[in-house]
Parts: structure tokens; sequence; C-alpha cells
């Protein structure tokens, strides 16, 4: 493969790359805990756009079962975000893959 060829490859990988971060920070990913008492909404960036809490949740002397319901909702949609984000990068590498397609390089991401 020529240098050229070669140069051109890499911009096509860097767009992809770019593409992808794009796309993580647009994307929304939501979290539960309680069997659904406690949602939450996480923006790619991490940033929190929705909380919903069930009201049977809002009695008096329940805060500290809430505040764990919010932390595992939370938890929950910080590991679908990890996961998504692990995707879009994976699918921007394509064929050189977490290590960059060669043996024994550590992971990009």
């Amino acid at each position: 493969m020529d240098f050229q060829a070669l140069m051109k490859q890499a911009q096509q990988v860097q767009q992809k790359f770019t593409e992808a971060q794009t796309k993580m920070h647009e994307s929304v990913v939501s979290g539960a805990s309680g069997a659904g008492l406690v949602s939450l909404e996480l923006k790619g960036t991490g940033e929190m756009l929705t909380l919903k809490i069930d009201n049977s949740l809002l009695t008096e002397g329940d805060s500290e079962v809430l505040a764990d319901l919010v932390m595992a909702a939370h938890k929950d949609a910080q590991k679908k975000l990890e996961a998504l984000n692990e995707q879009l990068m994976a699918e921007a590498a394509g064929p050189l893959g977490a290590g960059g397609g060669l043996p024994k390089m550590p992971k990009f991401f």
C-alpha cells in the first residue's frame, strides 16, 4: 500500500471517529431501578436529563431507600452509556478494532 492510500485511509478513520464522538454526545440512554419506580435519562455527556420518581416512594422516612434507588438507576444508565460508547467507537474503528489492528497493542479506548 502506498503512503498516499494509507493517509487517505487514516483520514477516513479519523472522520469515523469524529462521527462516533458526535453520536456519543447526542445519544440518550435510560436507567431504572426498583422495578421502574425510579427512572432517569442520561445524555451522552453524562448529564442527567430527566428523573422520575413514583409517588409511592415519597413517604416520610423513606429518603434512604429513595436515595439508593436513584443511585442504582444512575448506575444502570451509566453502564448502558458506556456500552453504547464502546459500540460506537468499535464501529468507527472498523477493521482496525480496539487495538488498532496491531498485535499486542493496548486498546485505543
